[in-house]
């Protein structure tokens, strides 16, 4: 029988904390300086100083070292190079570099942090009895977990997402068995499914944008590499569509057709800009569209409406925060900006949105500059009004760059 180490994890600051004191930093200026050297790359290490200065101290407002010192020059160089960046960012970043660069950071760390593991049985020897959904026979799986060396009630559990390899459903998190290339880490990616397999494009590794594509075909738990290609935007144009490398974007399906919307770029354009990849040919393009487009912008939300496109939100080029609300009309192809009437939501990026009845948009949290936020917002999309219900229950703290999905009539946050 295999058995799960699950770990319940530290929550933030807490989690930054254990992490900065693991790489080194005691709160001096020059805090492991010596011993970040020697556990990191140089690059890596001046960007964990940079973003533990950032998280601590707050932007850099000191002055630039003298010309003898290109060390300390190097140091400042890099915490000036956060600009305004928020404190819980750059406690996120550090924390995700740290196990980029050493993965076995936390459990090694974890003799100084008090946190319960539990042992959860993976079930490869249960008992199972066979039960039918939709015409396709599936184990049901008896589970015995132990916690503390204690056996717990023995319960049942569904084990199927329909269509899917064998994913048994468990109240604790499991790794399925991945095999294949996986990609390189990263965050503010765009991700999609279409059939049985999951669409990974773009996102930020380090502070470096990225405009690779991978597949994970949901069967076979099988990661692979898509060789994309540009095509032409136009007769009039014949070169090919630049693919310029993204974060913050959106990845949208869409008939046999997957849609990347907006995001930050290195050199951003003015407008939002609409990417097609097609499924069979394995191509992208630009997608032509018509009216007024928004600013670009990245961290927005983008939400499949019937056939529209409802965009909300985001941070532009300028890191201006946005709360404007665009609609695009895949149809026609036509842009129109909405005046909603009612109170919107505070300008924000990296919110979580979704859609009910095919007619209330939702918008969860999301941050600012300087915090992040746990209210909730619906947009009635036939009266294009904008209200606060009243939440009931344990409200989510404040969060942004989180994730949503509907099923049924439950939003899962």
């Amino acid at each position: 029988m295999a058995m799960a180490r699950a770990s319940s994890g530290l929550a933030y600051p807490e989690r930054f904390y254990a992490a900065a004191s693991y790489a080194g930093f005691d709160g001096s200026p020059n805090s492991s300086a010596k011993e970040l050297t020697s556990k990191f790359s140089n690059d890596s290490a001046l960007l964990l100083y940079a973003l533990y200065q950032q998280a601590t101290v707050g932007p850099c407002n000191v002055p630039k070292p003298s010309s003898w010192s290109p060390v300390e020059q190097s140091k400042w160089k890099s915490w000036q190079g956060l600009g305004n960046m928020a404190t819980t960012e750059a406690m996120r970043l550090f924390v995700k570099i740290l196990e980029e660069e050493d993965p076995g950071w936390y459990s090694r760390a974890s003799n100084s942090v008090a946190e319960p593991i539990v042992d959860v049985e993976m079930n490869h020897d249960s008992k199972t009895e066979a039960v039918k959904e939709n015409g396709n026979s599936f184990p049901e799986t008896k589970t015995i977990s132990t916690e503390n060396g204690n056996l717990m009630e023995t319960q049942d559990k569904d084990v199927v997402s329909e269509g899917l390899g064998s994913v048994v459903v468990y109240d604790q998190w499991i790794a399925p068995p991945i095999s294949g290339q996986r990609p390189k880490a990263r965050y503010e990616h765009g991700a999609a499914v279409v059939q049985d397999k999951m669409y990974i494009y773009g996102g930020n590794h380090n502070g470096r944008y990225l405009s690779d594509m991978h597949i994970l075909d949901l069967r076979s738990w099988a990661w692979s590499k898509i060789q994309a290609k540009a095509v032409a935007e136009s007769t009039e144009s014949p070169s090919p569509a630049l693919l310029t490398p993204c974060a913050g974007h959106s990845l949208i399906p869409w008939e046999n057709k997957l849609l990347s919307i907006a995001g930050h770029t290195k050199d951003p354009s003015e407008i939002i800009q609409v990417k097609v990849f097609d499924l069979q040919t394995c191509s992208w393009s630009t997608l032509k569209t018509y009216g007024k487009p928004p600013v670009s912008r990245g961290g927005q939300s983008v939400t499949l409406v019937g056939t529209s496109l409802v965009i909300f939100g985001g941070e532009d080029a300028k890191r201006s925060l946005l709360n404007d609300l665009h609609i695009l009309d895949l149809e026609t192809m036509t842009w129109d900006e909405i005046d909603a009437v009612g109170v919107p939501p505070s300008p924000r990026s990296d919110h979580a949105a979704a859609v009910h009845a095919e007619r209330y948009l939702l918008i969860f949290g999301g941050g600012s500059h300087a915090a992040c936020f746990n209210d909730l917002h619906v947009l009635d999309l036939q009266t294009m009004e904008w209200s606060r219900p009243t939440q009931q229950g344990e409200i989510p703290t404040p969060r942004a760059g989180h994730a949503g999905v509907t099923i049924g009539e439950n939003w899962f946050l």
